[in-house]
């Protein structure tokens, strides 16, 4: 009730009494009802964009007699309305005091977001066939089974296997039971976006790992051969550590670490259900491992998903609307971390390749810290170029920021996620070579139709290299 009011008198020109029925009705009495009622609507949906603006703006702190709801009407009807047309009273002076900066801020969370017009800075959730229509990805488990085995046990339980995708519009067209081969990345099955397989008995055996496309870019990209000693850097819950895992084929070490004792437990026991028999669990603040320790002298390989905004995330966005826009403070803060984190991790000796990522849309949890990073280390790192194919780049806020990848739903059907790969410029003449450069990927082959030897044939008969549960 309380936006009501405030934008009545927004739009009949007076303030209402501490947004009071009384002032409703007084400000109604005087505009079109179907106005006031279009100016809330718009205002809601545009709430947490305006709650934005206006932090990084700091309008509320100059302004300390302004209220909140108040506040976002004005700042709706100034930026995406009409601008004050015959209305806005006493507020309209206020308001163009603060006019550039409003407009400053607006430009830049566009530029943030990779958006050229308003509606695109809608939450995912508010927008139709965006975070609600991201397919259901499914990353068979090389450990455990492979893909042909994996489609032959859908097909037997009759889903209708569609060959390997071509296009994205493939992906958007799965419907029912029909599901399809990622046309990326050879162990992924792509089923419509509510397929819900949490009770399936190859997800319960550990044989398939739900997971979204853009998360399994990190591991993909970082591209360990197996024998390599890799550092997991803030581990859990454990998805892209167990694909590592799996592009090891369990021979070499990750070093995984989390502070979340609880998170380390369930990772723990994700890690037994997937097979995964290389890895090195720890409870240890990443930023606190010493680069000079003897353990991981051969640690060649690291992937940093450190905590982030998750503003990325579209089932977060879908649940929590207003998620995907977090305050500057926790934005600084986050990224204050995010820099640190990645900064020591390029002190480790040996290091050759890492993988930076988060499922923020942020540029300050992104191109801003590994600018940042590669500032500190001139000449010793670099972006590597990695799929030039991919449609969404790194915010061009860098000379070589378009290195850097970028998913989003509207663009790849995915989550929201960002990935950045350094390497080393020179190799150090003591430190061997685990294996050869990390190929560029190349679309996948669809599994053979023909008939195979099916170790997927029942869930009783799945092989396990590792006892279910174990700890």
């Amino acid at each position: 009730m309380a936006l009501y009011a405030t934008a009545a008198s927004v739009l009949a020109g007076v303030e209402s009494r501490q947004g009071s029925i009384k002032g409703l009705v007084y400000a109604s009495s005087f505009q079109n009802v179907k106005q006031l009622y279009a100016l809330v609507c718009e205002t809601q949906r545009y709430s947490a964009v305006l709650d934005a603006v206006i932090a990084s703006a700091g309008l509320l702190r100059a302004e300390k007699k302004l209220r909140p709801h108040l506040a976002k009407v004005l700042v709706y009807e100034l930026l995406l309305g009409k601008g004050f047309r015959g209305g806005g009273g006493r507020w309209k002076p206020l308001l163009d005091r603060h006019r550039a900066r409003l407009k400053a801020e607006l430009a830049r969370l566009k530029v943030q977001r990779c958006v050229s017009r308003n509606e695109d800075l809608l939450e995912v959730g508010s927008r139709p066939g965006t975070a609600s229509q991201v397919p259901r990805f499914v990353r068979v488990n090389t450990l455990k089974t492979n893909s042909d085995d994996a489609v032959d046990y859908f097909k037997r339980q009759g889903f209708s296997y569609q060959g390997r995708a071509s296009s994205l519009e493939d992906l958007r067209g799965l419907k029912g039971k029909c599901f399809l081969l990622d046309p990326l990345l050879p162990e992924l099955l792509v089923f419509p976006a509510q397929t819900d397989l949490h009770d399936h008995p190859l997800y319960r055996a550990g044989h398939l790992i739900l997971q979204d496309k853009a998360s399994c870019l990190p591991a993909t990209l970082l591209a360990p051969p197996p024998g390599s000693h890799i550092i997991d850097a803030c581990a859990a819950p454990g998805n892209k550590t167990s694909h590592l895992a799996a592009l090891l084929k369990n021979q070499g070490k990750i070093f995984a670490f989390d502070l979340d004792a609880g998170r380390l437990a369930s990772m723990a026991t994700l890690l037994a259900r997937a097979g995964v028999s290389c890895c090195e669990l720890a409870e240890q603040d990443f930023l606190a491992v010493s680069p000079s320790d003897q353990r991981y002298r051969q640690v060649q390989y690291i992937l940093l998903d450190p905590s982030c905004s998750g503003s990325g995330m579209p089932a977060r966005q879908l649940e929590e609307p207003g998620a995907g826009t977090p305050s500057q403070a926790r934005l600084q803060a986050l990224a204050g971390f995010q820099q640190r984190a990645l900064r020591h991790a390029l002190t480790f000796p040996s290091l050759q390749r890492l993988v930076y990522s988060t499922c923020s849309l942020c540029q300050e949890e992104n191109e801003d810290v590994v600018q940042d990073a590669l500032q500190q280390n001139p000449g010793t790192f670099r972006l590597a170029p990695v799929l030039p194919s991919w449609p969404h780049r790194g915010l061009g806020t860098f000379p070589g920021a378009e290195h850097c990848l970028r998913a989003s739903p509207e663009t790849t059907l995915t989550g929201g996620f960002f990935v950045a790969v350094l390497e080393r410029v020179e190799v150090p003449s003591s430190v061997p070579q685990a294996g050869a450069a990390a190929p560029e990927l190349t679309p996948s082959t669809a599994p053979r139709r023909k008939k195979r030897r099916r170790r997927a044939a029942a869930p009783g008969a799945l092989p396990h290299t590792q006892q279910e549960g174990k700890q």
